[in-house]
């Protein structure tokens, strides 16, 4: 609510004149009256409450001829913002990021679900992606934030944070205090810009880098091996867990959080080298109802 921390949060995004911007969720449109005032070409505004439509279309009729905006009803989780953004702004994705930028003061009971949701997208050049490496600006509670942008070894450091930085160049810019938002929420938000990389970490299908992630720091305490374990079934799993560290090159009593980026590149080609061989191992989940899976390993590791 307060005018000038609105602005830092569009400023965040670096120069948005005339780009085309895509706000999720933006409300009574505090956030849009500044992303307007740094005249943009187009503004798309895709807002869940049918409540704020009526403000919302008050400020788009007020800057008639000099901004475009497009006022989607709808859930983001279940909208294509592709569709809405003009072809003659595409990129190539080795090029610098197209003059697009996705802008969302989230909410937090998504934030997660949809920031997961557009990686899988970035890694295949989908939706805001199939025009180039666009950049994001959002909020987070505060956190998650730092759970995207924490290094090797921070008490932070999870699986979100491999997931974030093998697709993207995470940039945690500021927080928020908690009272500065109407209604207030009960913890402090961070502001985090993220902008994809020309090739990930871990050049690896997104389903297995998350499986992979997933299960590794499923007992983060624990030597990460004990996660690695779970990754196959109950018969094979010491052996094949061992099996995927030794040819990773990565010490099994290394804890989850202490496994740089480069190091979970090697274990996911390792994963995948084994899948490949024992390709019944590949459906293999560990939460799923438990049956055996004939496989026969080699007694040799």
């Amino acid at each position: 609510m307060e005018p000038r921390l609105i602005d830092k949060i569009v400023r965040a995004a670096g120069s948005i004149e005339n780009n085309v911007v895509c706000e999720v969720g933006p409300g009574p449109g505090g956030i849009t009256r500044s992303i307007i005032q740094q005249a943009p070409r187009k503004v798309i505004l895709i807002e869940k409450d049918p409540r704020f439509i009526p403000t919302l279309e008050l400020l788009a009729d007020a800057c008639k001829g000099s901004v475009d905006v497009d006022i989607i009803t709808g859930d983001i989780l279940k909208t294509d913002v592709s569709h809405f953004i003009p072809k003659d702004v595409k990129r190539e994705w080795t090029d610098p990021p197209p003059p697009i930028n996705l802008i969302g003061n989230l909410p937090f009971s998504v934030s997660t679900i949809l920031i997961i949701r557009w990686l899988e997208m970035i890694s295949k050049k989908e939706g805001a992606w199939a025009f180039g490496r666009t950049r994001m600006t959002l909020t987070f509670q505060k956190e998650v934030a730092e759970r995207m942008a924490a290094s090797i070894s921070d008490k932070q450091r999870c699986r979100l944070s491999v997931m974030c930085q093998n697709w993207c160049n995470v940039n945690y810019k500021f927080n928020i205090p908690g009272h500065a938002f109407l209604p207030k929420p009960e913890v402090d938000v961070g502001v985090v810009t993220l902008t994809p990389l020309k090739q990930p970490i871990i050049n690896l299908p997104f389903k297995m880098v998350e499986k992979v992630a997933r299960q590794i720091f499923s007992m983060r305490q624990k030597y990460s091996i004990r996660g690695c374990q779970t990754l196959f079934p109950e018969e094979v799993r010491e052996e094949m867990a061992l099996r995927m560290y030794k040819m990773a090159e990565i010490d099994p009593v290394t804890r989850p959080f202490q496994i740089a980026n480069g190091e979970f590149n090697r274990l996911c080609e390792a994963y995948n080298e084994i899948i490949k061989k024992y390709p019944e191992l590949e459906n293999y989940d560990f939460r799923a109802p438990k049956k055996k899976i004939d496989v026969t390993v080699e007694a040799k590791v």
